[in-house]
């Protein structure tokens, strides 16, 4: 008895793809270290009673729906009074509003993290809670307080699920070269910038990237974002193969990159790095014409497009890979869900090439000393003629 066609494509691309999910869990030490996360998304809380409050005799803009070029023009149509009264009203909502004056966001997310720590510090002393659930409260407290700390310029906070952050390494509003970074994997309120491993987390990448631009270009001022405004998958499970992730944050990152285009700021060098560049890739074709400077790949898996054509995208488009780095051993694939497609890094995506050969490792890209973090910082400075 023959099998229909249709039949026996369906087994080959079901074999396939179970030998695409083989190989990449050989490649990366197996599932095990996986766990399946459910993706943060939709505005802050407090949208409500945002959407509720008329004390201003006008509506105001919808979290979830205003672009962020009409956040920018309500905020630009208010007095100041009025716009710090609505962010000591709703400081999640302000703080986490694309479009919104960067300042007043600084105010909204300091208000809104001396609640979440006051918050914590109470559920740490509930006599109906357990001793695991007082230490994590304790814990959750102390990591307010460290963004708290004075100096710290907090873009963007989220206290839902694992936590989403967004911090300024130096002054966005009156910066001439800017730059975002955007995490892979098992980034999140607890790892944000951790003492371990700290050019694999955004804000020891983000400080290396800066300081490396103020030494090239000392007179040029500079900020740089280290953006973690996505849930990221924990560990090499198969959220880290598919793009259900990805898909669940790529309008939050879009919706971020124009909400700083509207807030004035020059369009900004992105850098993805790993499970980063799949949320990128799916994002960038997402924004208008001049939201984006420069789009740095590095250790990336893929980008769930077969060219820099399918990014849609009028900024420089580049891509970096270190020998020693194992991503290298995923396959650029994409089937059934499973895998990310093409290598940015291969002469058919039509990326410009990025030498990594001092970087080692997954995590060593901006590491001082490297070649990598040497281009890199000629990217976002726009010095284009010194990168290797």
């Amino acid at each position: 008895m023959s099998v229909p066609r249709t039949t026996a494509r369906r087994r080959r691309r079901t074999v396939v793809a179970a030998a695409v999910a083989a190989a990449i869990a050989a490649a990366t030490g197996g599932w095990a270290a996986g766990s399946a996360q459910t993706a943060v998304t939709g505005p802050a809380p407090g949208a409500a009673a945002w959407r509720a409050d008329h004390a201003l005799g006008v509506r105001l803009p919808d979290p979830a729906s205003a672009a962020p070029a009409d956040v920018a023009r309500f905020f630009a149509s208010l007095t100041g009074s009025q716009r710090h009264a609505l962010a000591v009203r709703h400081p999640l909502t302000v703080g986490n509003l694309d479009g919104a004056p960067v300042a007043l966001r600084y105010e909204a997310n300091a208000l809104a993290l001396r609640a979440e720590r006051r918050r914590q510090l109470a559920l740490a002393e509930d006599p109906a809670a357990t001793l695991q659930d007082h230490q994590r409260a304790r814990e959750a407290a102390d990591r307010c307080a460290g963004l708290l700390t004075p100096g710290r310029r907090i873009l963007a906070f989220d206290p839902r699920g694992r936590g989403q952050v967004a911090e300024v390494h130096g002054d966005l509003t009156t910066a001439q070269r800017t730059a975002v970074v955007v995490p892979g994997s098992d980034i999140d309120l607890t790892s944000f910038d951790r003492a371990k491993d700290p050019y694999g987390t955004p804000t020891g990448m983000a400080r290396s990237l800066r300081a490396r631009m103020a030494a090239d270009a000392p007179r040029t001022r500079t900020a740089v974002i280290a953006w973690v405004g996505y849930t990221t998958p924990v560990g090499v499970g198969p959220d880290a193969a598919t793009g259900r992730l990805a898909e669940a944050g790529a309008p939050r990152l879009a919706r971020f990159l124009s909400g700083l285009a509207a807030a004035g700021t020059p369009a900004p060098a992105v850098f993805c790095h790993s499970y980063g560049s799949v949320l990128c890739g799916l994002a960038v074709p997402r924004l208008d014409r001049g939201d984006l400077a420069d789009l740095v790949v590095f250790a990336s898996p893929g980008m769930r497009q077969d060219s820099v054509a399918d990014l849609r995208t009028t900024a420089r488009v580049w891509a970096a890979r270190d020998a020693s780095d194992w991503i290298g051993d995923i396959p650029n694939v994409e089937l059934l869900g499973m895998g990310h497609g093409a290598d940015p890094t291969g002469p058919g995506f039509g990326a410009r090439h990025v030498s990594a050969a001092r970087a080692e490792g997954h995590t060593g890209y901006l590491a001082p000393g490297t070649d990598s973090l040497r281009s890199f910082a000629a990217i976002a400075l726009g010095h284009y003629a010194d990168v290797r």
